[in-house]
């Protein structure tokens, strides 16, 4: 028919690596929260505490990250909901609460112990107390989450990521042994001693982290959100274009994830470890020991990417806990229109 109606054809997908880097979003900024202040002191204690030692656990706890994290996705993708709002559904009140109640109990400790890290790292650089730059970091973020929308969220966490590589930048400048690193990487070493045992506990527990599977779940939903799918009707199902799609963010998210503990870990075991100072609870500690080891360029990198991770990962934090409630009591604030079919 002449009189048809001719439709504008659909834009092309970019692509390249500019087509890469557009589809990242929660799978990448989920891997770089992972890496927080408070896991980055359990890397430096590692790291110090038993040298190259547990460089291999980067490369056994990447594939379980992934796993978990692409369960999380495709699970906001084909249902439409937040983990939480599934668990909901599917299961008992108590077993919700409890959930939701631990995600939320460990959240508020988590970020309370970041926001230190964050504000002792910055008063090292400054001078300034540190009990002055946490309520003003607290404030900072708070207003991000408030005032800001998902859009520029998503698009300030992105660029956020790049200051995770100051730590594989820092562990190049501390020289290591390549040797004894490779070696240490794909040869694992176990000892069955109590601190060991608690070092490899706390690493596998920092790197596979419950809130970033709520967080991980609700960022899809999100997502489909931000694309006009405003009711679950809407968002239910996935192509296999967007699961495939998901896939490649969520594995570049953790591996950039596990590439950077395994450089926090080498950049301590090259520094301090190898120098005796293996006493090592806080990331703080391990600033100021680096400093006269390392240089001051390894020292203000790692201290700038302390205060950049905490930046990244508090509003993960408070992020998760907001939704893990609001879908768990069913709060239509939390804009994900539980109630509309």
């Amino acid at each position: 028919m002449g009189d048809e109606l001719q439709l504008a054809p659909s834009p092309q997908p970019v692509a390249g690596l500019q087509g890469f880097l557009e589809e990242l979003g929660p799978g990448l900024i989920t891997g770089a929260a992972d890496d927080d202040p408070s896991g980055i002191s359990t890397y430096s204690v590692a790291g110090a505490s038993f040298g190259y030692a547990t460089l291999w656990t980067a490369l056994l706890s990447f594939p379980l990250m992934a796993a978990v994290q692409l369960m999380c996705a495709r699970l906001g993708m084909v249902t439409g909901l937040g983990l939480a709002s599934v668990i909901r559904t599917r299961y008992s009140r108590w077993v919700l609460w409890f959930a939701c109640s631990l995600v939320a109990i460990a959240n508020v400790f988590n970020i309370g112990a970041d926001l230190g890290g964050m504000a002792e790292a910055t008063e090292m650089i400054t001078g300034i107390r540190a009990y002055f730059w946490a309520p003003f970091f607290a404030a900072v973020i708070l207003g991000l989450l408030l005032w800001t929308s998902y859009r520029t969220m998503a698009r300030i966490f992105k660029w956020l990521t790049l200051v995770l590589f100051a730590y594989v930048i820092t562990a190049f400048l501390a020289r290591p042994h390549w040797t004894a690193v490779l070696r240490a990487t794909f040869i694992p070493h176990i000892e069955f001693s109590k601190q060991y045992m608690a070092v490899l506990v706390g690493i596998l527990g920092t790197t596979i982290s419950p809130y970033l599977f709520f967080w991980q779940a609700a960022q899809e939903v999100e997502e489909d959100r931000d694309r006009g799918k405003t009711t679950v009707a809407k968002r239910k199902g996935a192509t296999n274009k967007e699961l495939s799609s998901a896939r490649r963010d969520v594995i570049t998210g953790m591996l950039l994830s596990n590439i950077v503990m395994y450089f926090l870990i080498l950049t301590t075991a090259a520094t301090l470890h190898a120098h005796g100072l293996k006493d090592i609870e806080t990331a703080r500690q391990a600033v100021e020991a680096l400093r006269p080891l390392a240089g001051r360029r390894a020292y203000l990198l790692f201290t700038l990417g302390l205060i950049g991770t905490g930046m990244l990962a508090v509003p993960v934090l408070a992020g998760s806990c907001a939704y893990v409630i609001a879908e768990a009591a069913k709060w239509r604030s939390a804009s994900l229109n539980l109630d509309r079919s």
